[in-house]
């Protein structure tokens, strides 16, 4: 079977029998012969069983846990052509689903590995193993080229906690400081954790340290709780800060879904008032300490749900920022954002498909002046996208 192109996910397309069939492991122009492991009704998915020519953008993969994991799946792909298939992506997904024909400007993440601030494991009588993307099977890993230095340490070195059985989250900081998460029936320490271990916190209790730590993005100091949502890739998540600082200026900022604040702060200097709204609490909490330790002078956060907070906001909004869900804007909430009718409005998302959904509602408003794409996520299929709007009867 010939691969033609690749879908969204990274998987070579071929057609067999007629049916569309999405091939693991396959780029574009390989001769594979396949085994077809799930059939639908209109679409296939299979496996290669024999590769009968490697395209030239096929690379080893790095990770000997590669195939077993499957939390990577562009590693077998070369940097360049990773950046080329997402920028691509983004692109054919616009204009496919949105209409829009336009540019993209791909930012690349500073390394391809080693770049991730959290991870998540299954404990099983005391030893450690993620899941398998698919299963949620446990796979034994001795370390995660996508986690950080300090992660991979902890999980090799993890002798100074007894679990029987449960999950952990792994947090990691700047400063290859540690914040451990634990869910689990029975913990025990063992002796004392090691001094970078900032703190320990089992089924929401602390049983060590603190329930947060800070973390510093470009000139930005951050405090981050056990809990709260913050960006996996610090050096992404500055790219985002300049990208917002360059293209985003009004008077009062609405920051829709602002976890701990951090995008709204990265605009103190080109607004005078931010107002986040976000429903995890101890995000709101951390909001409020990031906007004192970075010197923000006019701020107020409310913590809820975006789509019953919003109508309550009695400010004049002239620009909006936001960075939703995988799910995107709910309906109620894009009917709030076009009575509000800011200036600009900032998009942040992690999935294109519903960023362009979204996108085909807002541009009979608004014109796109910038999209950018970040490899958020390197060697995996997930992109960010960020998209400036500009209110079309603005002069």
């Amino acid at each position: 079977m010939r691969i033609e192109k690749l879908d969204n996910q990274g998987r070579g397309i071929t057609f067999v029998d007629g049916v569309i069939t999405f091939v693991e492991d396959a780029l574009p122009l390989e001769d594979v012969e396949i085994e077809i492991t799930e059939k639908n009704k209109k679409y296939n998915i299979a496996k290669v069983i024999k590769r009968n020519n490697s395209s030239d953008m096929r690379v080893e993969p790095k990770c000997p846990f590669y195939h077993e994991c499957g939390g990577c799946n562009l590693m077998h792909m070369d940097s360049s052509y990773q950046s080329e298939f997402k920028k691509q992506k983004i692109k054919d997904i616009l204009k496919k689903y949105a209409g829009i024909d336009t540019e993209v400007t791909f930012i690349k993440s500073d390394k391809d590995l080693y770049y991730r601030n959290k991870i998540e494991l299954k404990v099983h009588n005391n030893t450690y193993a993620y899941y398998n993307s698919e299963s949620h099977d446990r796979v034994d890993i001795a370390k995660c080229l996508l986690a950080s230095d300090a992660i991979n340490e902890i999980v090799d070195y993890h002798s100074f906690m007894d679990i029987k059985n449960g999950d952990i989250t792994i947090r990691s900081n700047s400063d290859n400081e540690l914040l451990i998460i634990v869910k689990c029936d029975r913990f025990e320490f063992f002796n004392d954790p090691p001094s970078n271990v900032k703190g320990v916190v089992v089924n929401d209790k602390i049983v060590y340290g603190n329930n947060f730590f800070f973390d510093t993005i470009g000139d930005y100091k951050f405090k981050v709780s056990y809990n709260a949502f913050f960006q996996i890739n610090n050096y992404i998540a500055n790219e985002i800060f300049n990208i917002l600082k360059e293209n985003i200026k009004g008077n009062n900022l609405l920051d829709l879904y602002c976890g701990s604040g951090v995008m709204g702060i990265a605009l103190k200097d080109n607004i005078n008032k931010i107002i986040g709204i976000e429903i995890n609490k101890n995000s709101i909490l951390d909001a409020n300490d990031n906007a004192i330790l970075n010197r923000v002078n006019n701020y107020k956060y409310y913590v809820g749900d975006t789509s019953e907070v919003l109508p309550t906001i009695k400010d004049d909004i002239d620009v909006v920022i936001v960075d939703p869900p995988r799910s995107g804007l709910n309906s109620k909430t894009l009917d709030d954002i076009l009575k509000i009718s800011p200036n600009q409005i900032g998009y942040i998302s992690c999935d294109p498909m519903t960023l362009a959904r979204d996108i085909n509602i807002l541009k009979d408003y608004y014109n796109i002046k910038k999209v950018y794409a970040l490899d958020m996520f390197p060697n995996t299929f997930h992109v960010e996208t960020v998209m400036i709007l500009e209110k079309k009867d603005v002069k």
